[in-house]
C-alpha cells in the first residue's frame, strides 16, 4: 500500500475515504493520532480478582447529572466484564505512571504485585492517580468494533495540584507541561 506524500497529510482526513477491512484503516489510526488524549487505567472486580485495562478513550459526558463514558474494545478479553460490572472506577494517570499504563495493556502484569484498596462498592483502585472518577454503570451501548460504557459518578479523588498528565499522540506517550 502506498502512503501519501507528506505534503499532503497536514488534510488526510479530508483526503481519505476507507472501508476498515481495507489496508486504509491504518491511515484513519494516523489521523486520529493526531488528536492528543490522555491515559487512564479503568478497574473494576472481577469474578476471578481484580481487573484493569488501559485506556484513552474516556470522556466527560454531563455534569448534572455527572456522567463519564469510555469505550473498550469488543474483542478484549476483558471487555465483558467491564460491561457487566455494576461499578468501575477510571485513573487518570500523571506523566510518571507509564509503568502502571502499560501494566495494564494487554499482555500487562495487571495487579501483580500491587496491593490495591477497595472502593466502598468493592472496586480494586491504585492510589497515586492524578484524579479518580468512581462509577456506578448507568449505560452499556454496542459500537461497531467497541462498546461505550457509560458511568454515573459517585465521587472523584485528585491529587495534588503539580500533577502533568500523560498523554498519547501519535502512537506515543509524553507528557503535557502549561505554560508559565
Amino acid at each position: 500500500m502506498s502512503r501519501l506524500p507528506p505534503a499532503s497529510r497536514d488534510r488526510l482526513a479530508d483526503e481519505i475515504t476507507f472501508h476498515p477491512a481495507n489496508a486504509e484503516a491504518r491511515l484513519l489510526r494516523e489521523a486520529l493520532g493526531r488528536y492528543a488524549t490522555g491515559v487512564t487505567v479503568v478497574t473494576t472486580a472481577g469474578s476471578l480478582g481484580p481487573v484493569g485495562m488501559t485506556v484513552n478513550s474516556f470522556a466527560s459526558v454531563s455534569l448534572e447529572p455527572p456522567l463519564v463514558m469510555w469505550c473498550p474494545a469488543r474483542a478484549s478479553t476483558r471487555h465483558d466484564v467491564f460491561v457487566n460490572a455494576a461499578h468501575w472506577s477510571v485513573h487518570v494517570l500523571g506523566s510518571e505512571q507509564l509503568e502502571t499504563c502499560l501494566r495494564f495493556t494487554k499482555g500487562g502484569r495487571q495487579f501483580e504485585g500491587l496491593a490495591p484498596v477497595a472502593t466502598p462498592e468493592g472496586v480494586p483502585v491504585m492510589p497515586g492517580a492524578a484524579a479518580r472518577f468512581d462509577c456506578a454503570g448507568h449505560a452499556a451501548h454496542e459500537a461497531g468494533d467497541h462498546s461505550v460504557l457509560i458511568g454515573r459518578v459517585l465521587r472523584v479523588t485528585v491529587a495534588g495540584p503539580g500533577d502533568h498528565p500523560l498523554v498519547f499522540a501519535a502512537g506515543r506517550f509524553g507528557q503535557f507541561q502549561p505554560e508559565g
